[in-house]
C-alpha cells in the first residue's frame, strides 16, 4: 500500500504539438518512486527522461495518465495549489544552481520559505546549510562560493522545508569529479538519514551507481530498469543497451 509520500504514475504520455507535428515525449509510463528511495533516471537526450522528472515534480502536466503524492492526484489540483504542494512537499536541484546573485547563501535557502510566506524556523536555515559543510559560508553571496559550494547551497534551498521529494536534474554536470561525489555523497545521505526520496536525472554512470534504482529511457519509454547493487559498469552497459532486465 503506498505511504503518503509515495508518487506513483500511471499511464502518463506527454505530447508537444498536435497532428503531424507532435512529439510524443513519454509514452505510458507507468512506475513509483518510495519514500525513501534513491532513483536515477538515465537515457539518451531526447528520450524523455527530464520531461518524465518534469511531470512528476509537478512542473509540467501530462496530456494523459496520473501522478499522484500519496492520495494526491497533481492533475486535480488548480495551478495555485499546485504551487503550494511544491513549495511544501517538493525539493529541486538543477544543473544550473538557479541561485538568486544578490542574495546570501542563507537567503537562498531560506527563500523557499519566504515565497510560501513562513519564517523560517530558528536554527533551520543554519542547520541545513551545516549539513551540507557549509555552516560558515552563509554570508556569502554566490559570485563568492565556487560550483560545488553553490550546488551544496541549492540542495539545502532543496532540503529546508524537508519535502517528501527531492528532483535533482543533472545536479553534477557542471562539477569536477571529485565535487560531483561530494554531492552525491549528500544526496545519498538525504536518503539514508531522512527517508526522502529523490530522482536524479543524469548522464553518468558513475552518478547514478549511487542510486537503488536506475530506469533507462528510450524514446519516452522506461525500457529497462536496474536494482542495486549498482556498480557504475553495470549502468553503462544497460544504457547502451548491452543488458537485458
Amino acid at each position: 500500500m503506498p505511504t503518503p509520500d509515495t508518487l506513483r504514475l500511471r499511464s502518463v504520455s506527454k505530447v508537444y504539438g498536435s497532428a503531424a507535428r507532435s512529439v510524443t515525449a513519454l509514452n505510458q509510463i507507468t512506475t513509483e518512486f518510495r519514500a525513501g528511495s534513491f532513483t536515477a533516471v538515465m537515457g539518451p537526450s531526447g528520450s524523455g527522461k527530464s520531461t518524465l522528472l518534469h511531470c512528476a515534480a509537478g512542473l509540467d502536466r501530462p496530456t494523459s495518465g496520473e501522478v499522484l503524492l500519496g492520495d494526491t492526484d497533481l492533475g486535480e489540483l488548480d495551478e495555485t495549489r499546485l504551487t503550494e504542494l511544491r513549495r511544501e512537499r517538493i525539493g529541486f536541484v538543477f544543473q544550473s544552481y538557479n541561485l538568486v546573485s544578490a542574495l546570501t547563501a542563507a537567503q537562498n535557502v531560506a527563500l523557499p520559505l519566504r515565497l510560501a510566506g513562513r519564517r523560517p524556523q530558528p536554527g533551520a536555515v543554519d542547520g541545513a546549510l551545516a549539513e551540507v559543510g557549509l555552516a560558515a559560508r552563509g554570508a556569502h553571496r554566490p559570485s563568492e562560493l565556487s560550483g560545488g559550494e553553490q550546488q551544496r547551497v541549492a540542495l539545502a534551498r532543496a532540503l529546508v522545508t524537508r519535502p517528501a521529494a527531492v528532483f535533482a536534474d543533472e545536479p553534477t554536470g557542471a562539477l569536477d569529479s571529485k565535487t560531483s561525489r561530494d554531492v552525491l555523497t549528500l544526496l545519498r545521505a538525504v536518503v539514508d538519514r531522512h527517508r526522502q526520496t529523490v530522482v536524479m536525472v543524469t548522464h553518468d554512470p558513475v552518478a547514478a551507481a549511487y542510486a537503488d534504482r536506475v530506469l533507462v529511457m528510450v524514446d519516452g519509454r522506461i525500457t529497462q530498469e536496474l536494482t542495486a547493487p549498482l556498480t557504475a559498469e553495470s549502468v553503462a552497459l544497460a544504457s547502451r543497451g548491452g543488458l537485458s532486465c
